[in-house]
């Protein structure tokens, strides 16, 4: 009876044994597949590293906002050159030819939405049809020659909006190239994660071919095969995340890049070493923070308005002038007298015979646009107070920022200098405890709680590497000095 129970634990083994060689030529298989295709990625990029200032340059270069806001800077730059404009006179130039009759009649007219002929003629007692050609050429000048500042102001609101659209293409570029930064080290951290989660699996693979082999042996009992391949299926499953995981932070890079999605080699070299200006002393300068000079800007815009409104309540002083010459079919005896004193030609018609000229200087003042002006000078002036609340809270929320920033860059120093030590105590427990399995004198519990230890240890170090990077460049953004950042890499 004893024979026949060992001759069925034994087959057990034997089958348990040959389940799990079958998922090791599985995982394998797969190992092959990985290889290859991150062979292929690498051609296809030709094996070239991207650098992250080549990244950040790829952003401004492709970026769709930056292209949008580099031509609404275009735009108000053309728009400061029409504003200048205004100081030139309006000079017209204006001929006509025309067939008709000219009878004429005594009484008023008036004129109903600018519908009204412009005959002139001598009386008759009655309508007659007699037509002949005419022709009117003029040269006009108009000249608002003092408006009170009026068009002066115009043009400082102009480039006031050249400003704005100036910072805001500086803070737009400022942004984009920490949100790079950010999106490139995040991508770092997340191909360190997944080499740290392969080296996992393969540790966990080996424990597993240590365990069959002194399962088959005899030396350990049955379940610890199942514990093992238990432990490879979790590190495949976490493979498989940290894989996802690193696919979904390089899509978002492409896309800050501008670029099609595809498989990054990343530079690690400059993570190796503890950023210089964590040491600096480099306090926020307001006057040169690029976020806070758009919205100063956008205040700086809202009170050149205000003296832009402002002076509309004021007259406006014109100088005008008119040369003017007609031409008539019409005889000068034309009347009840001689009502055939008209003729027919065209050239007769239409050649110029009398010229007037007319110089003069006007004034226009409405005098209810004060009460009007006001109210739009007042409504002005509180949306400047509006953007000055606006400007406020960014500027705290900065400093806020600055503060975070400060406390980051010191525990991501501590947790720097901490994972060594982790990653020593972690690795030589590991390796203590897979010894002892392996001579029999610990049990699996032991071992897995070993790996768990170490797989954590190299997790918590890849993640203290990228976040002194990480806190510097959260730095960098609340300085607005995104350069004491970039220096670093170099």
């Amino acid at each position: 009876m004893q024979d026949d129970l060992s001759t069925v634990n034994n087959n057990l083994i034997i089958r348990v044994a040959l389940r799990d060689y079958i998922y090791e030529l599985f995982y394998l298989m797969t190992r092959v597949k990985w290889c290859i295709l991150f062979l292929l990625s690498v051609s296809q990029v030709n094996s070239q590293t991207l650098t992250l200032q080549e990244a950040v340059n790829s952003a401004l270069s492709n970026y769709g906002t930056i292209k949008a806001k580099g031509n609404y800077l275009k735009a108000a730059q053309a728009s400061v050159k029409q504003a200048s404009s205004v100081y030139l006179p309006n000079f017209n130039l204006a001929a006509q030819q025309a067939y008709g009759t000219a009878n004429g009649q005594f009484g008023p007219v008036i004129t109903i939405g600018g519908l009204n002929s412009a005959s002139s003629g001598p009386p008759f007692l009655s309508q007659n049809w007699n037509s002949a050609f005419g022709g009117l050429y003029l040269a006009n000048i108009s000249w608002d020659f003092f408006t009170f500042g009026r068009v002066k102001e115009n043009v400082r609101v102009a480039q006031a909006q050249e400003q704005q659209n100036a910072t805001d293409l500086d803070q737009e570029k400022f942004q984009l190239e920490v949100e790079v930064s950010g999106a490139y080290l995040s991508l770092l951290a997340a191909q360190r994660l997944r080499i740290s989660q392969q080296k996992n699996l393969d540790r966990a693979t080996e424990l597993r071919r240590v365990v069959l082999t002194r399962t088959i042996n005899g030396l350990n009992p049955g379940v610890d095969s199942s514990q093992a391949n238990a432990e490879v299926s979790s590190a495949r499953i976490t493979l498989t995340n940290s894989i996802n995981y690193e696919a979904e932070q390089a899509s978002q890079l492409a896309q800050l890049m501008g670029i099609a999605y595809r498989e990054f080699l990343l530079d690690t070299l400059f993570i190796n070493k503890i950023p210089a200006s964590f040491y600096d002393s480099i306090g926020m300068n307001q006057t040169q923070h690029p976020v806070l000079k758009f919205y100063q800007s956008r205040i700086d815009l809202s009170r050149q308005q205000e003296k832009y409104f402002d002076r509309f309540k004021y007259p406006t002083f014109s100088l005008v002038g008119v040369i003017q010459s007609r031409g008539s079919g019409f005889d000068g005896t034309y009347s009840q007298v001689f009502p055939d004193a008209y003729t027919h030609s065209y050239w007769n018609g239409v050649k110029p015979e009398n010229s007037n000229y007319l110089f003069g200087v006007g004034v226009v003042w409405n005098l209810t646009n004060p009460i009007r002006v006001k109210q739009q000078v007042l409504a002005q002036e509180w949306t400047s107070k509006g953007l000055q609340n606006e400007y406020e809270l960014v500027n705290q929320q900065i400093k806020t920022q600055l503060a975070l920033a400060d406390q980051k860059i010191k525990y991501a120093i501590d947790n720097y200098h901490e994972a060594p030590v982790q990653m020593k105590a972690a690795s030589d427990a590991y390796l203590q405890k897979s010894v002892l399995y392996k001579n029999g004198l610990t049990n699996i519990v032991d071992v897995t709680q070993a790996l768990y230890a170490l797989n954590r240890a190299e997790t918590d170090r890849d993640i203290s590497y990228n976040n002194v990077w990480q806190a510097l460049l959260l730095k960098a953004a609340a300085v607005g000095d995104f350069s004491m950042f970039e220096n670093d890499i170099k």
